[in-house]
């Protein structure tokens, strides 16, 4: 059976509704990272935004569907940074991509708690779970086209799952890395070694 994948009842399509959209996004994001998502409820985030719950309930049908939508709005602006990197190519070569790619996103981890409460929010329903898997592949399916120039020699579906492995591999360990409120920055080591040498080995096997 596939899980159902959570989206927004409606996305706002004028600048007030787009002002309150935003604002409830806002809001989740300090209050998920300040009680944990058990007490996350969708009445005290209306209330710490000063809106009545109808008008969250007209956008977001419950806190599961908020979760995934504040998991989109991250994975857009990673996808930004690698929009932005491969415009950088052909100067860039594969490591260096990845390196920058994986310092970007190590700052943003450390420098902003929501996103590992969003992350460990999403794991904790089937349906949440698929929703991120879907946002997920997307991420990857853009690091795919990135590596297309750079690994010319690798067949386009293997890429893919390439892509979707160094995804799901990064962001685990990101959330590793950050465990009990510590920066481990050894972890950041291991894991720019560890996608380095996958890199390597897939691209010598292709």
């Amino acid at each position: 059976m596939t899980s159902e994948i959570l989206e927004p009842r409606r996305r706002p399509s004028q600048e007030r509704s787009h002002v309150k959209f935003d604002h409830l996004l806002q809001v989740s994001r300090e209050l998920l990272t300040e009680v944990g998502f058990e007490k996350f409820t969708c009445e005290e985030v209306a209330h710490r935004a000063g809106l009545p719950i109808g008008t969250l309930y007209q956008f977001f049908a419950n806190k599961y569907v908020i979760v995934c939508e504040l998991d989109r709005v991250h994975a857009v602006a990673v996808r930004e940074e690698v929009a932005s990197l491969a415009a950088q190519i052909p100067s860039l070569d594969w490591l260096d991509l990845l390196d920058r790619l994986l310092e970007h996103l190590v700052t943003l981890w450390r420098t902003d708690p929501s996103r590992r409460a969003v992350w460990h929010a999403v794991q904790s329903t089937p349906a949440t779970r698929a929703t991120a898997a879907v946002t997920e592949r997307e991420l990857a399916a853009e690091v795919a086209r990135v590596l297309a120039p750079l690994t010319p020699g690798t067949p386009r579906d293997r890429r893919r799952i390439i892509a979707e492995v160094l995804v799901h591999v990064t962001y685990s360990m990101l959330n590793f890395s950050i465990r009990d409120g510590q920066e481990h920055e050894e972890a950041v080591i291991e894991l720019k070694r560890l996608l380095a040498a996958y890199l390597l080995a897939a691209e010598s096997t292709t």
